[in-house]
């Protein structure tokens, strides 16, 4: 019996299933590599480090450069290792996820639904705010902080961020209320529901998806932050990111590349924490509407 040859438009699909899977695992290969140095790398000591294997595993892993990345390294004058920039970067990150959440949630929700006067040019210069460089707004929030008096401190540098993700918020909320049915909030009117009671009562317990959506990004972004943490904070409130460039980009004594690599990976833990933990709903709170138009 003479076999056919296969078509061409056959193998089509199970080349391009391949091609998808090559790059896929070229783009988990060139983001895990530098997080496998820095993990190998915090766990030798530096005699070992000196033999060059850089790809190596540990011969006698230690903890050692942990815990002296946690509390003993010098991040300045001060040589309390980075658990004071963590407890820094938290007092900073909290109040600076709750308060543009809650503000967002309510500006999308009244945006979306009770349309006040002048809604649309708002929503415009929010927008607007969303496209204009950190840079070019660092030099007039200086001025204003400091006559308010909270330059370089907790509070001048939470209202900074709240300032900051406004906009970002405020677009999060309106689209995720823009897709839920207008006859459900006119059935909670016609009920005898107010602005305030049909927010907390129906919209608020809606939007878990978008608020676990809105959470990670400001999370992942206050944290990260550095150029923000470093003119507005303060000495006394400085976040785990100068911190820890502070240790890394330090000229005197002999550099120790694992206690360095410990600390960059304990600057990097709570945002990877996040993630993974409520990653799946970033992916239902996206699905359900968080970038739609």
């Amino acid at each position: 019996m003479i076999r056919r040859p296969a078509r061409r438009g056959a193998l089509a699909p199970e080349l391009a299933r391949l091609g998808i899977y090559a790059f896929l695992l070229t783009a988990a290969l060139f983001f895990l590599a530098p997080l496998y140095i820095m993990v190998v790398t915090s766990l030798k000591s530096m005699d070992e480090i000196r033999l060059g294997n850089l790809f190596a595993l540990p011969l006698q892993p230690t903890l050692e450069p942990w815990r002296a990345a946690w509390s003993e390294v010098c991040t300045g004058v001060s040589c309390e290792g980075v658990r004071v920039g963590f407890w820094n970067s938290v007092f900073i990150v909290v109040p600076s996820t709750v308060l543009p959440i809650l503000i967002g949630a309510i500006n999308g929700y009244a945006l979306s639904f009770w349309r006040p006067r002048g809604a649309n040019a708002l929503f415009a210069v929010l927008m607007l705010g969303a496209f204009v460089p950190v840079q070019v707004m660092i030099y007039p929030l200086v001025k204003i902080l400091a006559v308010l008096g909270l330059f370089s401190s907790l509070p001048g540098i939470v209202a900074v961020h709240v300032v900051f993700s406004m906009p970002v918020m405020t677009l999060l909320f309106r689209n995720y209320y823009a897709a839920i049915p207008m006859e459900l909030f006119k059935a909670a009117r016609i009920d005898g529901g107010g602005f305030w009671r049909i927010f907390l009562q129906l919209m608020l317990p809606m939007s878990t998806p978008i608020i676990v959506v809105a959470a990670i990004m400001q999370i992942t972004g206050v944290w990260n932050d550095y150029i923000l943490g470093l003119v507005f904070a303060g000495r006394d409130n400085l976040p785990m990111t100068v911190q820890l460039n502070n240790v890394i980009n330090t000229t005197t004594g002999e550099r120790l590349y694992n206690i360095n690599m410990a600390a960059t990976i304990l600057t990097s833990l709570v945002p990877l924490v996040v993630y993974f933990v409520s990653g799946r709903w970033f992916v239902r709170g996206i699905a359900a509407g968080a970038v739609k138009g």
